[in-house]
């Protein structure tokens, strides 16, 4: 999971004149919320720079990652941390009007984050501290498994525990699935040391699992591997992989037919950023876009905050793009051009 520590700096607070004229700040005088239409909460769409999705809807200020969407794209779900509870939030696009982000219904009362929806919109994963039958509630980032929800004419299921052999008593978290079912995850192991598995759906169950080989295992420490439905490539947050940019970077790991895979490479500058936090990555399901959490800023970064009034400090706080974890999207093209060669078959003798 790797965010035990996120904390909220700050909610929304609505605080009539706390810019002043030299500060380009976003009118906090009213709360209403914006009415966004069309596919993708009616954003322009990115080309090869990143830009920050939804400011102020989605990325609202508040610590926002881990991005999942129906495959009809009219359900959009995202987690934000809020009085040091992760929760699940969704909006959905009715009568092409997007509805004002809300708790899930599932979520709310434990830590919940890392949602994730299989290829075929039947099956809702997500991480959960809530306990099993016959545990005793607790606080904080405990019994850290991967729950799972059936889709139902109504929406979804209720949540239940997945199980061995993905499940165990170490911690489970950030599910991946591709279209035949296979699930990628982490498991935490000793000193607190992360390895991505794999498990087959075979008859209705997962099969045992198989850590990754190095490629995707790289670096001293890896967690959250994002899996393309075809399998065709993993993305991966690691610590001290090759060319790293300081931090945690994103890494694009690609595998072949033969389910070898190639060497990772660092999706670069524009996406890594030395000081910000890369944690979470997924495609949209059109394959064209990469959504990815960062705490990268906007580009207008205060020079000072000397003298500035808590007011204004709050207003700061309150907008994505001013250092708390938010939502960018960019053209998932950027993944592919950095797809190795593939060699030719050997001649025959």
């Amino acid at each position: 999971m790797k965010i035990r520590s996120v904390v909220l700096l700050a909610l929304i607070v609505v605080i009539a004149g706390c810019c002043g004229p030299e500060n380009d700040c976003a009118d906090t005088s009213s709360n209403e919320v914006a009415e966004l239409r069309g596919p993708y909460f009616g954003q322009a769409v990115p080309g090869s720079e990143p830009q920050l999705f939804a400011p102020d809807f989605v990325s609202s200020g508040l610590d926002t990652r881990d991005v999942a969407m129906t495959p009809d794209g009219k359900e959009f779900y995202f987690v934000a941390f809020v009085g040091g509870k992760a929760v699940i939030m969704v909006s959905a696009l009715e009568d092409d009007l997007w509805s004002e982000a809300v708790v899930a219904p599932f979520s709310g009362r434990f830590l919940d984050a890392e949602p994730c929806i299989s290829p075929d919109g039947g099956r809702f994963f997500f991480l959960s501290t809530r306990p099993l039958p016959g545990q005793e509630a607790k606080e904080g980032w405990v019994y850290q498994d991967i729950w799972v929800m059936d889709r139902l004419e109504e929406g979804w299921g209720e949540p239940y525990n997945l199980g061995a052999p993905v499940n165990s008593d170490a911690p489970e978290y950030f599910p991946s699935v591709t279209s035949d079912g296979t699930m990628y995850f982490t498991r935490e192991g000793e000193n607190r040391v992360s390895a991505i598995f794999r498990s087959r759906l075979v008859d209705g169950g997962y099969s045992e699992i198989e850590r990754l080989p190095d490629q995707v295992n790289l670096g001293t420490n890896r967690f959250n591997a994002f899996v393309a439905p075809d399998e065709t490539f993993v993305i991966v947050p690691a610590i001290g992989g090759p060319d790293s940019l300081g931090g945690v970077d994103y890494y694009v790991v690609f595998r072949n037919d033969d389910d070898s895979w190639s060497e990772p490479v660092n999706l670069g500058e524009k996406i890594n950023q030395p000081t910000g936090q890369e944690w979470s990555a997924s495609l949209s399901p059109d394959g064209k876009y990469l959504f990815f959490m960062s705490s990268r800023t906007t580009g207008d970064e205060i020079d000072s905050l000397t003298g500035k009034p808590l007011s204004e400090l709050l207003n700061i706080a309150s907008h994505a793009g001013k250092g708390s974890s938010g939502i960018w999207w960019v053209d998932a093209q950027v993944i592919y051009d950095l797809r190795p060669p593939i060699p030719p078959p050997s001649p025959r003798p």
